[in-house]
């Protein structure tokens, strides 16, 4: 047995000394050893282990620091190209554009087609009216109010640099302050001018805020362009101390479009009759509900339609009943600014010229969650504390969202927004008779008493439960 160990050994040994002979002879052929920055997540986890716990604290921190710098700097370079695409595409789309309008403008001239002027139901206060119009071309005997197919409506040549005169009830306006279309523009005094006409921008638009006194009430606006008969539209003049206004979306809200679905919205937009189009079902008995319990209550429907449509919007709204008011769309005409704006932004425009025209109204506001209501409303709410009421969201239905594909319907997905977090009641449903269930009740601590002094008016601001 002791024979058969100190063998071993003798083994052992040998063996110990040809390995440190073969090391010490390789490293004396091979560059010196420089300590390189660890990249194994093995190796650096193991440094870590051997650390004291501060040191494995900085050592973490300093490997998260540097991902996120590569993380952060590999975004930017991302996002720098993609913001190169986005311009080359506005620039692409604004040259066909102009392309198309050249074309199409020199086509319809040589038809013997001249401009006519197609003024849109407008607003104000007591002081002054917001008057929009636009002039396009069209044959000897167009009827600009009359609802025409979607595709017909797009394919509007606009009419650039034409006189346009204006007057209310009768009588010329000629004090008037030029605006852009989709630009908020507060009423400035210094700005306006007398004129006995205004000219047309180069999509054919005329944004107009005229000085021009009026009883509240609905007025009569009058449009005039040379070789042309009238054209009359409604002007809704509301009540300096109006208290409470109704601020509703079009799309999926009051009128079935299935925008969430890219190729519906397409068709039911541009080649649906316009005598064909369907209520969401409750809608209408629901604003008329509205309506009622706030008569002095303007309706301002606000959409990301363009302006091509809005006479079939404004046939569909007095088809089916639903309160009168004025419409504000949006301009899908890229030149006369940087681009055509999103629909955020255009709503958020909107509102913010609602909120400085009428700064004692309070506002509900009706919207559904196939697009960005839900979040547009939730900025609303943020933005002007307690100047919103309620917010009434329409849910779309799983088919309704993804357009009745078969696969989402089995899955049960729809492309729809949350719920908006914010400390405003929502109250949501799937039609008009499940929201006022509960949204109504909630309202009727705001209606005032007629018989009581508007000093002595209850400011209720108790929180309701969603």
């Amino acid at each position: 047995m002791k024979q058969s160990v100190t063998t071993q050994d003798k083994r052992i040994l040998e063996r110990a000394i040809e390995h440190e002979q073969s090391h010490a002879t390789n490293s004396d052929e091979q560059a010196p050893a420089v300590a390189l920055p660890t990249t194994s997540v093995a190796t650096a986890i193991d440094d870590v282990q051997l650390a004291s716990p501060e040191q494995r604290r900085a050592s973490m921190m300093s490997h998260r620091a540097a991902a996120y710098l590569t993380t952060s700097d590999t975004l930017r370079r991302a996002r720098r190209k993609l913001g190169g695409v986005k311009r080359l595409v506005r620039k692409a789309i604004i040259k066909v554009f102009g392309i198309w309008t050249r074309f199409s403008t020199s086509y319809v001239q040589r038809m013997g087609w001249y401009p006519v002027v197609k003024p849109y139901v407008g607003y104000g206060t007591e002081e002054y009216s917001r008057l929009i119009c636009r002039t396009v071309y069209a044959p000897r005997n167009a009827d600009p109010h009359r609802p025409v197919r979607g595709i017909r409506a797009m394919l509007e040549v606009p009419a650039p640099g034409e006189c346009v005169r204006l007057s209310i009830d009768g009588t010329k306006l000629r004090t008037i302050q030029l605006g852009s279309i989709e630009v908020f523009e507060r009423n400035n005094p210094t700005r306006t001018r007398t004129s006995d006409y205004a000219i047309s921008d180069a999509a054919g638009y005329l944004d107009l805020l005229a000085e021009y006194p009026l009883e509240p009430g609905v007025h009569t606006m009058t449009c005039r362009v040379p070789h042309r008969k009238p054209v009359t539209s409604e002007l809704f003049t509301i009540r300096e101390h109006c208290k409470v206004g109704i601020i509703s979306d079009i799309d999926d809200t009051i009128m079935v479009t299935q925008v969430p679905t890219l190729w519906k919205a397409a068709y039911n937009l541009l080649l649906m009759s316009p005598r064909k189009r369907a209520s969401v079902p409750g809608m209408a008995v629901m604003y008329n509900k509205l309506h009622h319990m706030f008569p002095q209550a303007p309706f301002f429907y606000l959409s990301t339609s363009p302006w091509n449509v809005e006479s079939q919007i404004r046939g569909f709204i007095n088809d089916y009943g639903f309160p009168d008011g004025p419409l504000l769309l949006r301009d899908l005409d890229p030149r006369p600014k940087t681009f055509i704006p999103s629909g955020v932004t255009h709503k958020l425009e909107y509102v913010d010229q609602l909120m400085a025209d009428f700064p004692d109204m309070r506002f509900i506001l009706l919207g559904d969650d196939g697009q960005k209501d839900p979040t547009t409303y939730a900025t609303i709410a943020s933005r002007y504390p307690g100047r919103v009421l309620a917010i009434g969201i329409r849910q779309l239905s799983v088919r309704e969202a993804s357009g009745g594909m078969t696969i989402s319907v089995m899955r049960g997905t729809a492309s729809t927004q949350p719920m908006p977090e914010t400390d405003v009641p929502v109250f949501s449903g799937a039609t008009g008779v499940n929201i006022m269930k509960t949204m109504l009740p909630y309202l009727e601590q705001f209606v005032e008493d007629p018989d009581q002094p508007a000093s002595e008016q209850p400011a209720s601001d108790q929180p309701a439960s969603n």
